[in-house]
């Protein structure tokens, strides 16, 4: 059976938006970095990115957009376990669209698995979704703007002055490509910070056939 449900339409409905701005509300207020429609909306284009140059059909790369934009909606109820609150959230709002199951399937998977605590790879969705969430790291994420009172994760996001993802020519591997300046935060900090979800994104990329690197100011690092 077809689906109606695109990314342009979840874009256009009043009720996942609020989720998704309440959600974002809900980080703030504990001194999070954003996870509003900025950071939502990158994923969901770089998710969607991926399969593509992958030569994966539309329709996957439509639903990965989808989990993308939704990927973060737990968040309105708690930090703790939010991949599996939000996929829950995601089941009901998508399955009152009339969704096929199959489909819903793929984008609750792929958001009760984007957490590199609990989550894994599973399917191109999951991959996908892991590897675009992971690295949005950039300094526009920094909502504190007193330098002074910056715990680690607003200094390493913070002096990310650079931050790119692309595939290497001939698409054997995906690289992400970062610019710190390393007076406001180390690379170490980096690695203390993100290791984990750096070798999650390795595992994502393996699931794809591919390779995942980092470059950090000119050498690479993984």
């Amino acid at each position: 059976m077809a689906s109606i449900v695109t990314y342009k339409y979840i874009k256009q409905n009043p009720d996942i938006m609020e989720y998704i701005r309440r959600a974002d509300k809900a980080l703030e207020a504990q001194g999070f970095t954003e996870h509003s429609f900025a950071h939502v909306e990158k994923v969901s284009q770089t998710a969607g990115m991926i399969l593509s140059e992958l030569g994966y059909d539309e329709r996957t790369v439509e639903l990965a957009r989808i989990a993308g934009i939704m990927h973060d909606i737990g968040n309105v109820i708690n930090r703790i376990d939010h991949a599996q609150s939000g996929a829950v959230m995601a089941f009901r709002l998508l399955d009152n669209l009339s969704m096929p199951a199959s489909e819903i399937c793929s984008i609750i998977s792929a958001i009760g698995n984007h957490d590199e605590g609990t989550g894994q790879p599973l399917d191109p969705i999951s991959a996908s979704l892991i590897i675009a969430d992971k690295t949005d790291v950039r300094r526009s994420r920094v909502r504190n703007s007193d330098l002074l009172t910056f715990d680690i994760h607003d200094r390493v996001n913070y002096a990310v002055e650079l931050s790119e993802l692309k595939f290497s020519s001939d698409k054997s591997s995906i690289v992400l490509e970062l610019k710190i300046d390393t007076k406001i935060s180390s690379v170490l900090e980096y690695f203390e910070i993100f290791l984990q979800r750096m070798l999650l994104c390795k595992k994502a990329s393996m699931f794809l056939g591919i390779k995942f690197e980092m470059i950090i100011n000119g050498t690479s690092v993984l």
